[in-house]
């Protein structure tokens, strides 16, 4: 398949059959989020709120209101083995990624660890290029250790004398302390650094799809504009909410975007509506309405 042909694409597939089809070295960025294996059951539960008299919450200023059941998305996040997994989908985006180009691996601390030594092995330890720390404050908050509130990210490129990098592209930060760095610095701001602070997709904001593993359009949107170009092709092939599809779409970049959860497909069928977004199975014929 010749991606560049191809873009803003959504294949309803098993990836690693449809990865092989891309022609190597035709990607300049693959962002993935695969399952983190858990060993449980990843779910979002949809919940409609209105007021009412007789309602089961109680609001602001003592105000009744009644909760409502409208839907829910859910996988099971579990592998016997993980890395068997995920290694021949690993060799195929080393394939598909072009010279300059850039994976962005996003994994929890279960399985970082075990993850950079695979990626080391398949992109070089040489290509190594950061680990991102996204770290947000929302959730459960256990008693007997710290209470992990981050995600690893994985950045690996093809050729690290030869990658692309786009610092002046992303969003600048406000300073911590911007007192200590002049009007000037702290009008402009400051690139991020390898720690983002970021929240989670809000379960009441106007953002969220209902799937249960969304992912910040934020974060995605400062990978996709320090490591792409307008214009170049993106590839997420965990796609589920379709979020780095939004993000791509958003700052004029192409993309194929792959997963076989039919509730994944439902999700970015509604969130890309009114878009030139073709949704495909396997063999490339459109998938009906």
């Amino acid at each position: 398949m010749s991606a560049e042909l191809k873009p803003n694409k959504v294949i309803f597939a098993d990836n690693l059959p449809a990865l092989a089809q891309l022609n190597t070295a035709s990607v300049q960025l693959i962002y993935i989020d695969p399952p983190f294996n858990t060993g449980h059951t990843q779910k979002r539960t949809q919940m409609r709120t209105t007021r009412s008299k007789h309602g089961d919450r109680t609001g602001f200023k003592g105000e009744k209101y009644r909760t409502e059941r409208i839907g829910s998305e859910s996988f099971e996040d579990d592998f016997k083995d993980f890395q068997a997994f995920i290694k021949p989908r690993l060799v195929e985006a080393q394939r598909i990624l072009s010279p300059t180009g850039s994976l962005y691996f996003h994994i929890d601390y279960r399985e970082a660890h075990y993850c950079k030594v695979l990626l080391d092995q398949i992109f070089g330890r040489e290509n190594f290029l950061n680990e991102i720390i996204w770290a947000y404050d929302y959730g459960a908050r256990p008693k007997k250790k710290w209470p992990p509130k981050h995600d690893n990210i994985l950045l690996y490129v093809r050729e690290r004398e030869n990658y692309f990098f786009d610092a002046d592209a992303v969003e600048r930060i406000p300073y911590m302390a911007p007192g200590l760095v002049g009007k000037e610095k702290a009008a402009r701001g400051k690139l991020p650094t390898d720690t983002w602070w970021h929240t989670i997709v809000s379960p009441t904001g106007k953002e969220k799809t209902g799937y249960p593993t969304q992912k910040p359009l934020g974060v995605l949107r400062r990978i996709v504009q320090a490591s792409s170009r307008p214009g170049d092709l993106v590839l997420d092939f965990f796609a589920g909410s379709g979020t780095t599809g939004a993000a791509a779409l958003e700052l004029g970049r192409r993309f194929i975007l792959m997963d076989h959860n039919p509730a994944a497909i439902r999700v970015m069928r509604k969130r890309f509506t009114g878009q030139v977004v073709e949704f495909c199975g396997a063999d490339g014929k459109l998938l009906p309405d």
